[in-house]
This record gives structure tokens, C-alpha cells and sequence, in this order.
């Protein structure tokens, strides 16, 4: 078992202390349900005409998989949450502007076991909120003073980490990583393999839940140097731990059966290459020359492992799109595909441990916040006020995690500045979980507070979930705007507008339309090493109904109504991919006589970025800031990379 940190002890105490507190509240809150039910204590939707008491989730109608269980503490924990969710907050106006679709959502409680962690992230949710909270009412009630205001403070979330000749025991380092991973973030790590053995360890890994002693491993990486009970040869062993689960399943290098090395964005999980160092040399001829079988040409290159005992090492463990590769002295060496529920942006902490003396440890390309104080355009990057008196054409929800502050604010300075959108024509709102650590979320708040055009969910942020945020678009799209079209993409993705707004016109169709890059023949994966894996269980046919790619679709006013509309009555089937949900949802609306257009838009890239596109799916933030300028310049769609 590993130690527990003095941090966890006092988490395990302060949770221990707010559940007491909460359930004291909730008697007290039930008792006044009799003797004075609530009036106006509660936050209001200004821009829903049907506002409703958010602690009316407090006495919910559980799902029948919980109705009468036999341990009572289940309904109590439940209801401690839901208190602490959406309890009275001494917030103003302005704040509660980023909560607009939070009380809305009260009907997940009855959704929550129907995809997987769904339970846990509300759980979770509640503790990171009333964090949150505190830390916001502390600064409210000036115990926050100028001295030490977050403005005048080391920056919370680094850009970069480093350590030079690390003073902790060799055996056994830590970094603390404050505000998660990303895409593009990177850990490298310069030592030298020494000791008995020359093997060590390098584990990713995130916080442990309160009354948890150990935290989730997301990557280990072990390096065995003399082979291990498997083999004799030298080996590294990837894989992950939770304490729900134990260990996950190994992914060897060099793999036990070649064939079934597979590749993790598009680079193979264990270069072929790696393996059992092969010296051999080869006599040429009869000259006595003798040359390495990498000289020759038409040979098969030699084999080698990229770390030695007694040699220097410079590694570098990358987060991509897909999983974390790791390159040796230059050469890619690994790939480890994320698994369910363990992403790279509940990295609290690097550790390594074993025969390895530590030169240096550097971890950059980390998210941060950019500071608005030093923002020069910040007054043009700010959301455009809502107004019941301008009418709404298209409402665009963005799928954001919290530490992803550089994608929104590269969205905010290129497609968000189309003149619909300043004008208040078309509103772009990004919707994003909570986070697991509290100063991600302080900065999260802040974002939000300065630019007004954030949404966040009363639920921590699991790729397994993100079905809810588009549950969450529609509802935001007919509760709040009430706009004639409803779209979804992503924060990686750029959005010719323009093009999308001259489609909708073209297209002249405003019920029962889905327009995107449609897919009507697709088949679940049935492999369970697909990140994309669909049990029986969870599509028992053979096909999908025909559904939009991720990174861009649009759904006329009628379908999110009826999605919304469908939510509060627990009709909807919630399904993990959401995309392929909302092809579900709309096949079964056409069931009930709706009548569907299915409009398909081939410009639309769900990898990468072509010339003409509408929308370029998996651009980082200089991508989209490049492709803007060349919209700007060239009135053309042109991919950048080209002359």
C-alpha cells in the first residue's frame, strides 16, 4: 500500500465534516419544508419563464434500481449531495450567469446509473463544489485581503515545472502537478538507471477520493531491466490502477505477440524494434571486415532496449489525442491508450521510484490561465450580454474540460469573433465539467466570471458523461435562448460560421433537421480494446441509426425541445458515445411520426483539416489562431501548412 499524505488526511477530515454539516442542514431544510416551504431562497433562471426550486432534488423520485434500498445511508448520501448542489449561494447576478443551465440539469440524479462513473461524478461533483464555494464566500467576506489576492500570488496553474538535482531520496520522487495534464503537455525525465537491478517506475497518478488511501494510477510505467516471472529478457510494462478495479491488463514492450501491437494516434504501441540488444556483427566476404548488422543495406535493423543500466537517458512522456507516448533519446519507444475514467487531466502528481538516479525532471506544455490583467484585447474576447429582446438564429455549445484554458481562449480570439456572434445573432457558450482539484476550479471561475461565456455542470468531467453536456446544449439552446437551431462541437474544433449559418439558409429546412457529416452505415465496436467499445448490452443491433461526427453538427429547435422535453420525463436512452445518442434520440422521434432531414455536409473533417473545410476537427490553439489569420487575409479556406 502506498503512504497517505497529510493533504488526504485533512481532505478525508474536511469531507468527514461537511457531510456532518450537510445532513445537520438537511434536517433543518426538511423541517422547513413542513413549517415554511421555500419562497424565493433559491437561484432563478432570469431567462426561463419556468424556473424551477433546485432543492426540490432533495426529495426526487429515485430511478427504480433505487427505489426501497436496503441501506438507508444511500438516500441520505444522495441527498446530502443534491443539498450541497444546488443549496442558496450568496451569489450575484453576474456569477450566476455560468450556472444558467446548473439547476436545469436536476434530473440527472435519475440518469446517473445508466452511464458508467455517472454516480461518482456527481459524488465528486458535490465536494468540488462546496469547495468551490468556500473559497469564494472566504474572499466575499474579506478573509482574502490585497496582500494576498489571487492576482498578487505565484501563479496557480504553471506553465512549466522543473526540478535540477532532485534532494528527495532516489528512491522515491514526487512532482506535484497542479492543474492536470492536456493535450500537448509533456513530462521529461534525464537519469541514469543504476543499483542492484537498474529497474524503476514512473507513475502518473491523480488524488484519492475522501475515505481512499491510495489515488488512481492513470500511467505506470514500469522498466525491468532483467525481464521479470514472464520473460528474462528486458521488458517495460505499462498499465493502470484504481482501487475499484485493481490492476488493469499489461501492455508489454516488446509485446509477447508481435501481431498484436497495435497503434495509438497512429503510433504503435511498442516500436518493433525494441527488444533484447542484438550486437551481432556478420563477416563480409573474405577480407576479415566485420560491420554491424545495422550497416548493412537490405538488413533488418538490429534490435535494441532504450535503457541501460549505467547509461544516461533523456525521456519524454507526451500526452496526445488518443494516450501518452513515450519517446527514448529522440526514437518513439511506447504508446498506452487512456482507459475509462482515467484521462490525463486527473494528473495530480508524477512519482518515481526505483535504481534511477534523477538528473532532472521538467514537466511543460502544462494548462494554464491566461491573465486578464496583461490581456490587452480582453473587452472584445467578452461575451455578448443576452437579451430576451434579440432574437436568437443558431446556438452553439462548446464541449470543454477545465483545465483546457488555451483552446478556449484561442476560440474566443478567432471563430468567436464572427460578426453573428458579436452581434448577438448566434451566442457560443463552453460547457464544462467540475474538476477534481480546487485550484483548477478557482481559475475555471475566474475564466468565467471575466469573459461570461462558460456553462458549467453540476457533475465532474468523465469523457464516459459528455452525453450530458449535449443534454445540456439542447437545454440551454430552448430554456435560455430559445434559438432556431442548436449546435454542438468541440474546443479543438474550427467553425467557419459563416459557411455554417449560408448551409442553414441554403438548406431552408427549420423542423426535423440534423445537418453534419452524417454516418448512416456504422456498426458498434465490439472489441473491448476499442476506445469506442459498445457491449450487447448497450446496442444489442447490429447497426446505429444514422447519426452527425462529433466535431460539428446542427439540430433544428423542434429535436432539442423534444430532447430536452424527453430528459425531464426520463425517456431518453443514455448512451456513452453522444454523438451516436443523438442519432438515437432522433430515429426514435421519427418513430413517434416526426419527419427527419438528414442533411449531409462532407466539408465538415472529423480528422484533421482539409482546404475548403467548414469545419477542421483537432486543431491546437496556434492551428486555429493560423487558420483565422488566413481566413482573414485570404477570404479562402485554406489549411495552414500550405503555401
Amino acid at each position: 500500500m502506498k503512504a497517505e499524505t497529510p493533504h488526504l488526511t485533512r481532505m478525508k477530515k474536511w469531507y468527514g465534516g461537511a457531510l456532518v454539516s450537510s445532513l445537520f442542514m438537511l434536517l433543518l431544510l426538511r423541517y422547513g419544508f413542513m413549517k415554511n416551504p421555500v419562497e424565493e431562497s433559491y437561484l432563478m433562471n432570469p431567462f426561463s419563464s419556468n424556473g424551477t426550486n433546485p432543492l426540490e432534488w432533495v426529495r426526487f423520485t429515485a430511478p427504480p434500481a433505487l427505489q426501497n434500498p436496503g441501506n438507508a445511508s444511500q438516500v441520505i448520501s444522495i441527498d446530502a449531495i443534491a443539498f450541497s448542489l444546488f443549496a442558496q449561494r450568496n451569489l450575484s447576478k453576474g456569477e450566476q450567469q455560468s450556472l444558467l443551465t446548473w439547476n436545469l440539469l436536476k434530473n440527472l440524479i435519475n440518469h446517473s446509473h445508466a452511464l458508467p462513473n455517472g454516480v461518482e461524478a456527481i459524488k465528486e461533483a458535490g465536494s468540488a463544489w462546496n469547495s468551490l464555494m468556500d473559497s469564494i464566500e472566504e474572499e466575499k467576506l474579506g478573509y482574502v485581503n490585497d496582500n494576498s489576492s489571487r492576482k498578487a500570488k505565484e501563479k496557480q496553474c504553471p506553465h512549466f515545472l522543473n526540478k535540477m538535482n532532485a534532494t528527495e531520496p532516489e528512491s522515491h520522487y514526487k512532482l506535484r502537478v497542479p492543474c492536470g495534464l492536456t493535450q500537448g503537455s509533456s513530462i521529461t525525465i534525464i537519469g541514469i538507471p543504476n543499483g542492484l537491478l537498474g529497474d524503476f517506475r514512473i507513475d502518473l497518478t491523480g488524488e484519492a477520493l475522501p475515505g481512499e488511501p491510495d489515488p488512481p494510477i492513470i500511467l505506470h510505467y514500469n522498466v525491468r531491466l532483467h525481464g521479470d516471472k514472464i520473460t528474462e529478457d528486458p521488458v517495460i510494462v505499462q498499465n493502470t490502477w484504481t482501487i475499484a478495479h485493481d490492476w488493469g491488463e499489461e501492455v508489454r514492450c516488446p509485446p509477447p505477440i508481435p501481431e498484436e501491437n497495435e497503434k495509438v494516434d497512429e503510433l504503435e504501441q511498442c516500436n518493433k524494434l525494441v527488444g533484447k540488444d542484438d550486437n551481432q556483427t556478420i563477416r563480409v566476404h573474405s577480407h576479415g571486415l566485420r560491420l554491424p548488422l545495422m550497416g548493412l543495406q537490405g538488413v533488418k535493423p538490429r534490435r535494441y532496449f532504450p535503457f541501460k543500466q549505467g547509461s544516461l537517458f533523456v525521456a519524454t512522456l507526451r500526452v496526445g489525442p488518443e494516450g501518452v507516448q513515450m519517446t527514448v533519446d529522440g526514437k518513439h519507444v511506447t504508446s498506452f491508450a487512456y482507459r475509462e475514467t482515467l484521462e490525463p487531466w486527473l494528473v495530480s502528481e508524477v512519482r518515481i521510484s526505483g535504481d534511477v538516479k534523477l538528473i532532472s525532471v521538467l514537466a511543460s506544455g502544462l494548462p494554464t490561465s491566461e491573465d486578464s490583467d496583461h490581456t490587452i484585447d480582453i473587452e472584445s474576447l467578452k461575451s455578448v450580454p443576452l437579451s430576451l429582446q434579440r432574437p436568437v438564429d443558431l446556438f452553439i455549445g462548446v464541449f470543454s474540460t477545465a483545465n483546457n484554458f488555451k483552446r478556449r481562449m484561442a476560440v474566443r480570439r478567432t471563430w468567436m469573433q464572427y460578426p453573428e456572434v458579436r452581434s448577438g445573432t448566434v451566442v457560443v457558450r463552453f460547457f464544462v465539467g467540475l474538476h477534481k482539484n480546487h485550484i483548477v476550479n478557482d481559475e475555471l471561475w475566474n475564466e468565467a466570471r471575466t469573459y461570461g461565456d462558460i456553462q458549467l455542470m453540476p457533475f465532474v468531467d468523465y469523457y464516459s458523461l459528455i452525453t450530458w453536456k449535449t443534454l445540456a446544449i439542447c437545454t440551454f439552446g430552448i430554456e435560455v435562448v430559445s434559438a432556431k437551431f442548436v449546435m454542438k462541437t468541440d474546443d479543438d474544433a474550427f467553425v467557419r460560421l459563416d459557411e455554417v449559418m449560408a448551409s442553414l439558409s441554403r438548406i431552408n429546412v427549420t423542423h426535423g433537421l440534423l445537418y453534419g457529416l452524417i454516418n448512416s452505415d456504422s456498426q458498434p465496436h465490439r472489441s473491448t480494446d476499442s476506445k469506442w467499445f459498445i457491449s450487447p448490452e448497450e446496442w444489442s443491433e447490429e447497426k446505429y441509426p444514422p447519426w452527425a461526427h462529433g466535431p460539428g453538427y446542427v439540430v433544428s429547435h423542434d429535436i432539442a425541445k423534444a430532447v430536452y422535453k424527453r430528459f425531464n420525463e426520463v425517456r431518453l436512452k443514455m448512451f456513452k458515445l453522444e454523438d451516436v445518442a443523438m442519432g438515437i434520440w432522433i430515429a426514435d422521434m421519427q418513430k413517434d411520426g416526426l419527419e427527419v432531414h438528414y442533411e449531409k455536409e462532407e466539408r465538415i473533417f472529423n480528422e484533421g483539416c482539409k482546404d475548403g473545410y467548414v469545419i477542421a476537427h483537432y486543431q491546437g490553439p496556434r492551428e486555429m489562431m493560423c487558420l483565422w489569420q488566413k481566413l482573414q487575409e485570404t477570404k479562402r479556406a485554406r489549411c495552414c501548412g500550405d503555401p
